[in-house]
């Protein structure tokens, strides 16, 4: 049975986004947010709009993953949850020298290699072939390929990431801020100097 704690915002994860309604019986297509597919294992408590959720059954499909979620048992009623997000409660536990979550470095300061600062990681794109760092501070905004030669060194401890920053890219006048969602994602994780590494 789901549990009746409240979700908390500050520790919430996306692990999923409901793209389409499936079938007849209240099933649901997801696209998976996650590096933990156990996150749709049956048994499994998912949240949707605040509410808490078992997970009654589960398969893959592709790269999607169909899920059957207690309380949604009509087509007209999963229907109505496209778009909408899955979360977890907590993020999964990782380990591993330079292993990190996204929202673990969102925040810290960017510095070039002589120590000069450019601005903090305000959010990382996800563009297809990479991610892309989007620095903000007094110059302006600096977008960055997360690449191996070009994102040199991630220290969560010190706060701080050094970069590379490649001949050509330069500061622009930041675009208007994106809407945020409420809570951290759990896929994207980066390791390793570079970050950058997906799921």
């Amino acid at each position: 049975m789901a549990s009746q704690e409240p979700l908390n915002p500050e520790t919430a994860v996306t692990i999923g986004r409901i793209t389409a309604a499936h079938g007849i019986r209240g099933e649901v297509k997801v696209e998976p947010l996650t590096d933990f597919p156990r996150r749709f294992q049956p048994g499994s408590i998912l949240w949707l709009d605040g509410a808490p959720h078992d997970v009654e059954r589960g398969r893959p499909q592709g790269r999607s993953v169909i899920l059957k979620l207690s309380g949604v048992d009509s087509r007209t009623q999963a229907e109505a949850l496209a778009g909408k997000d899955l979360l977890a409660a907590e993020a999964t536990p990782i380990e591993g020298e330079g292993i990190y979550y996204l929202h673990d470095i969102v925040g810290l300061r960017v510095e070039d290699a002589a120590g000069q600062t450019l601005g903090r990681l305000a959010e990382v794109l996800s563009t297809g072939s990479n991610d892309v760092y989007v620095v903000r501070g007094d110059r302006g905004e600096l977008l960055l390929p997360a690449l191996d030669d070009v994102v040199r060194e991630v220290d969560v401890a010190r706060g701080r990431i050094v970069v590379d920053v490649p001949e050509g890219i330069e500061f622009a006048k930041p675009a208007p801020p994106r809407k945020k969602r409420p809570s951290g994602r759990e896929k994207q994780e980066a390791g390793g100097q570079g970050g950058g590494a997906r799921s």
